[in-house]
């Protein structure tokens, strides 16, 4: 099988992950910043059931030392009805504790993805020219994620385990300086393996992860082209390759579980046959009758708690390592800034707004292409109310004059004026607020064709929405279906024909009534009737507007002002059909193919 539809595959160090600076998490503060009481919230109900957790080993010492030395049972009973009464502490101030920590979570991380998001839809076409978008969706997702795990829980467990490390320790130290001086110098012991085992562990994970991360991206490119997979037959080799990375990752997955098996195996031993020891020394103390046995009790209690707690906090380092760079990644995101910038004084469009459009030597290249000019030392102007057509092969430069006057991106070299504004000296929203725009790749969204029709206008009235429709021809295929106007479309608009996607775009556009119309290829999927029926639709909305349309098909722009005929940049003929058609150009050659067949 051909390696074509393979997706992208990252290489990664396995031994050299990245490692991400934690003070990446401190661009988190402003958003912490603005939950104090949930965090107050947190922090005492925090301390609270972490003392606790501290004071109950005491309650089971005295319990064992003295509850069970009285006569009749009134000691004891006191003793387990204040050991009830600190388990109820304990677990109504672990309930407060995780409410406020995961709300805290989910408030942080709704208030992040919307500035995240809201960010993002400002910046400039450039900037997704040169990134990637599943990446970009990754960190608008995954990326969040990991960093609600940290702030929703990993903070709180981290501080909890601190406080009871700390607190465990001193405990142990007041109860047997003997028996703590061998545990301290035990952990070290019992500690360092497992974290060195944890971080083998950690890295054979993360590869798992990647091995099926990469079956996902096939799984998700497949799907997405399900049609072309069939109709190509090619379901057999797609089957074939997702499984050869299943089970890729299958393997990945097998080292990683021996790994960990291994690790939970050791660990296990480590720990508690470092509490058999520690209690088989205590033990030959009680028995000579230098502690008693709730003191021992009482302290073995404190081991495991601090064991415990040691081994959680060795837990964490990965979690907080990824939710630093996850913080690092949507930072740099945040501090993206859009490539077109609007002045500090923004220069409105005058009103009236007339429509003239006039490029000037205007030159502009794309990013990924910096030494190739899309347009060169373009020159000409458009009257108000004028109809111009722009023709010419693939690549002449055509849809880069929309892209510049929707403002898009900025020339390199040149200015573009409207009714004498600079564009670079105007904000892009006025700009835009002029300009009615049909896409050559017409964008449909997943709604209602009501919403599809309404989008960027949600404020129009059923009669309009009705009235564009019909000018668009599109009123009755609408009408046909079972909910009308409120028929969901899918996902890009997945089961609506080319045409009947075009037509809602037209009528999109028909909406917003701008006085400036763009037509990129706006009939190109239409069949002959509806072609004819929406070209004169478009006739009655140009009588009021300045309209440039970009046409591959000629005999849409017969009836034009003027026409544009343009080959790599540059204009390189200009008139009207019959002119045109008389000068033997390329117009002419191309006007021939066409009509000829």
């Amino acid at each position: 099988m051909t390696d074509f539809c393979k997706p992208q595959q990252v290489k990664k160090s396995i031994t050299a992950p990245k490692r991400h600076s934690l003070r990446s998490l401190a661009t988190l503060y402003p958003y912490i910043k603005r939950h104090k009481y949930l965090v107050l919230s947190a922090f005492f109900s925090l301390i609270i059931a972490a003392s606790v957790m501290l004071i109950l080993p005491i309650s089971t010492r005295y319990i064992m030392d003295r509850g069970f030395s009285t006569v009749n049972g009134t000691m004891i009973n006191s003793y387990f009805a204040m050991l009830l009464f600190l388990v109820g502490v304990l677990a109504l101030a672990s309930a407060v504790r995780y409410y406020s920590v995961i709300t805290l979570g989910e408030q942080i991380i709704t208030q992040l993805r919307h500035d995240v998001f809201a960010h993002l839809i400002t910046l400039s076409p450039g900037f997704y020219d040169r990134s990637h978008s599943g990446e970009i969706i990754s960190r608008l997702s995954s990326d969040t994620t990991h960093i609600k795990s940290v702030i929703g829980a990993t903070i709180s467990i981290t501080l909890r385990n601190m406080i009871i490390a700390i607190g465990a320790i001193a405990m142990m130290i007041i109860t047997s300086l003997k028996l703590s001086t061998m545990v301290l110098t035990a952990i070290p012991v019992v500690v360092i393996p497992l974290i060195g085992l944890g971080r083998k562990v950690k890295i054979r994970t993360r590869l798992a992860h990647d091995k099926l991360a990469n079956a996902s991206a096939l799984a998700s490119e497949q799907l997405a082209a399900i049609r072309t997979v069939q109709a190509f037959n090619a379901q057999p080799a797609a089957i074939a390759q997702f499984s050869d990375l299943v089970m890729r990752a299958f393997q990945a997955a097998k080292e990683s579980i021996l790994s960990r098996t291994f690790l939970t195996g050791f660990a296990i031993f480590l720990i508690f046959g470092s509490v058999v020891a520690i209690l088989w020394i205590g033990s030959q103390d009680v028995l000579n009758g230098q502690m008693t046995g709730g003191a021992l009790g009482q302290f073995v209690i404190y081991a495991i708690l601090a064991s415990s707690a040691f081994g959680q906090l060795s837990e964490v380092g990965g979690e907080f390592a990824q939710a630093a760079g996850a913080a690092e990644r949507l930072t740099e995101l945040l501090h993206e800034k859009p490539d077109i910038q609007i002045p500090e004084k923004a220069r409105k469009l005058p009103i009236p707004f007339q429509g003239r459009i006039s490029f000037n030597n205007v030159s502009f290249s794309y990013f990924l292409r910096p030494d190739v000019f899309s347009i060169n030392q373009l020159s000409f102007s458009v009257k108000p109310g004028e109809k111009l057509a722009i023709v010419g092969p693939s690549g002449a430069g055509k849809s880069t004059i929309f892209s510049l006057l929707l403002r898009f991106y900025d020339p390199q070299k040149g200015k573009i004026c409207l009714d004498n504004v600079n564009l670079q000296q105007a904000a892009p929203y006025d700009i835009r607020a002029h300009i009615a725009y049909v896409a050559q790749d017409t964008a449909i969204f997943d709604g209602t064709l009501r919403q599809n029709i309404t989008f960027g206008k949600e404020s129009a009235t059923e009669h309009n929405i009705q009235n564009a429709a019909h000018a668009a021809n599109a009123y009755d295929f609408i009408m046909s279906l079972k909910n009308g106007f409120d028929t969901r479309v899918g996902e890009r608009g997945i089961t609506l024909s080319g045409g009947q996607k075009q037509r809602i775009a037209i009528a999109r556009a028909l909406l917003r009534n701008a006085p400036i119309l763009l037509l990129d290829e706006a009939t190109s999927a239409l069949d002959a009737e509806s072609e004819m029926l929406v070209q004169e639709a478009l006739e009655k909305l140009m009588v009021n507007c300045t309209t440039l349309v970009i046409a591959h098909r000629l005999a849409t722009v017969l009836k034009a002002d003027r026409i544009l005929v343009m080959d790599n940049g540059k204009i390189i003929e200009e008139g009207r059909h019959d002119t045109l058609m008389k000068q033997s150009g390329l117009y002419a050659r191309l006007a021939k193919l066409q009509f000829a067949a």
